[in-house]
């Protein structure tokens, strides 16, 4: 464009104008179909408080697994789905093995997970529209059964709570828990067909290796303490341990077996303060803070099976600033009605851009 305008006229600043008109061009916003990126949001205080393990907790799905249904000549195939625990505090993985996406099932392994681990006080989940793909189960299951789950989880004195819809990265803690997971059972499964019980064998030994990974970094100095684990955790109290007087320093020798045992549990914790957590500071992208879009601005929303050009217009009508005071949640209204979805999803139009540098002139 520039090139072919030079061939007439020689404009002062040329460049920067040619740029600027490309950048509020609305076909060429729709093509590119960039989307907002607010910077990175504070760790939510559920990470950061000392508690019990799994008292916050995240839960999803991976799948679909194939398991047999018996031993033998003629023995089929069916699907089942590994529901998946995962500890807001000690980041500690809890896999359970369902055999179908229906709500008694899911309640099941919910059942089997407080009596293991004890009840939590929240559960966070995402809302059955982050998948997309062949697997259309994902989507209908929580979205057709959500208060179901939730009025079970009330009645037994636990919140759960949804992230916004197609919204997978904030829910990055489960999800990097069904990575890890999906990467182990790939290399121990393979192509095996294993039984109910042989599947369930290997997740509790997957459950076990997860939760022996380090949540620190190693050191290379030969004296430092062993790296703290989830282990440590679950394995360092019993599930109705009473409170207990801070006792790191104090002597050993001056204490009691039991007392011995619950020095121990709060060494760990106090471990988990200084070098867990402020690993978690850092900030690994999204490190620049840009302005909230406004109210009323036209938006594209995104749509991974579409695209951009058919993307659907909206105008932004609320926006839900967090804790640090950046909105990174949106309600949109379009002409179906009105929808929520996370920066993530939403591509604005320079209209509105345009419309101040014509106030401004």
């Amino acid at each position: 464009m520039l090139a072919t305008m030079r061939e007439y006229w020689w404009p002062l600043n040329a460049k920067n104008l040619a740029k600027r008109i490309i950048r509020e061009c609305v076909m060429c916003t729709r093509i590119k179909g960039k989307t907002l990126t607010p910077i990175m949001g504070n760790l939510p205080s559920e990470r950061l408080e000392p508690s019990f393990p799994f008292m916050k907790s995240g839960v999803d799905y991976a799948g679909p697994v194939f398991v047999l249904n018996r031993k033998g000549r003629g023995a089929r195939l069916f699907k089942a789905y590994i529901c998946l625990f995962i500890c807001f505090t000690t980041r500690a993985i809890h896999l359970e093995l369902v055999t179908s996406l229906s709500t008694n099932d899911y309640i099941l392994a919910l059942k089997r997970f407080i009596s293991r681990r004890g009840k939590p006080n929240i559960i966070f989940s995402d809302n059955g529209k982050n998948f997309i793909g062949a697997e259309k189960e994902f989507p209908l299951f929580l979205e057709n059964h959500s208060k179901v789950i939730t009025d079970y989880a009330a009645d037994n004195g636990i919140a759960f709570r949804f992230i916004p819809p197609y919204s997978p990265h904030f829910g990055g803690l489960w999800e990097s828990g069904v990575r890890s997971c999906k990467y182990h059972l790939r290399r121990i499964v393979g192509n095996a067909r294993l039984t109910y019980e042989e599947f369930t064998t290997v997740l509790t030994q997957i459950e076990a290796v997860l939760n022996s990974r380090p949540l620190s970094p190693l050191s290379t100095d030969p004296t430092d303490f062993t790296p703290l684990t989830p282990a440590h955790f679950l394995l360092g109290r019993p599930l109705t341990a009473p409170a207990s007087e801070d006792l790191t320093d104090k002597p050993t020798f001056q204490l009691a077996r039991y007392d011995r045992i619950e020095q121990l549990r709060q060494h760990f914790w106090r471990r988990w303060s200084t070098e867990y957590v402020s690993e978690l500071q850092l900030r690994t992208k999204w490190k620049i803070r840009k302005d909230d879009i406004a109210l009323d601005s036209l938006v594209l929303i995104k749509d991974d099976n579409l695209p951009p050009l058919n993307w659907r217009l909206g105008r932004i009508v609320r926006l839900y600033p967090g804790s640090d005071g950046v909105s990174r949640v949106a309600d949109i209204r379009t002409g179906t009605g009105t929808i929520r979805r996370s920066f993530s999803k939403i591509c604005p139009l320079p209209l509105q851009s345009a419309e101040e540098n014509e106030d401004e002139a």
